[in-house]
């Protein structure tokens, strides 16, 4: 079975035939032992299929080795954000928000503006601590558009996008910043799961800023955004 080289750790995915093949591709190594397996069970998705038809085998299989992947990452001090991570000299910024809010929207503006930006994953990179680094880490669970690429960039900050009509950034207090992180990562873990999560928390809070970004989609979100977490510092 292929091995993949995911946020610093050995992940082997077995039983696999839908799009996680073809959007894992870019993270395979040639050997190692494995950290985290996956195997992926017919009978599971064609459970999750015949319950939601509105998605195919190929999403379904796709959905649920991510779930596999970030449920066993909390093992090895790590969590997914549903965000879109945009890396620039060096430094990973990661904008969260639920589906449809406009994160993905909003980091293509950084690429408009900023000569070198890039995209990390835009839908569901790994935040891990690696060396005693927090480290935004791009996945193959990167959204229908495939947006990733296998590199670890140490991670800056992390903004929680909401829709508004004035653009304006500020600083996010610890317990709403742990409700929004809350409401976008994997749910129902357990209380291990809880444990291993909140050490990942601890970590994040002692060496990142939290903001919440109040913004339209213009030009100028992206400068009240910018000029907060780059230009000012």
């Amino acid at each position: 079975m292929p091995l993949y080289s995911i946020a610093n750790l050995t992940v082997k995915i077995e039983n696999a035939k839908g799009r996680i093949v073809t959007q894992a591709q870019p993270y395979l190594c040639k050997d190692g032992t494995a950290d985290i397996v996956i195997t992926v069970d017919e009978n599971r998705v064609n459970k999750a299929v015949a319950e939601h038809l509105e998605l195919n085998y190929s999403d379904w299989e796709y959905m649920i080795t991510g779930d596999d992947f970030y449920r066993q990452l909390l093992n090895f001090n790590g969590i997914m954000l549903h965000a879109s991570c945009v890396v620039y000299n060096g430094r990973a910024y990661a904008f969260s928000a639920s589906s449809g809010v406009g994160k993905t929207t909003h980091t293509k503006l950084w690429l408009k503006h900023l000569d070198g930006a890039y995209i990390l994953n835009d839908d569901k990179p790994a935040i891990r601590v690696i060396d005693g680094r927090l480290c935004a880490c791009g996945t193959p669970w990167s959204g229908r558009d495939d947006i990733s690429r296998p590199e670890i960039v140490p991670l800056d900050s992390i903004c929680f996008i909401e829709r508004a009509k004035e653009n304006r950034i500020e600083v996010a207090d610890t317990q709403s910043a742990v409700f929004k992180i809350f409401s976008q990562t994997i749910r129902k873990l357990g209380e291990q799961g809880m444990e291993k999560l909140f050490d990942v928390l601890d970590e994040m809070f002692k060496n990142i800023t939290f903001y919440n970004l109040f913004c339209d989609m213009s030009d100028e979100a992206f400068e009240v955004a910018y000029n907060e977490l780059i230009k000012e510092k």
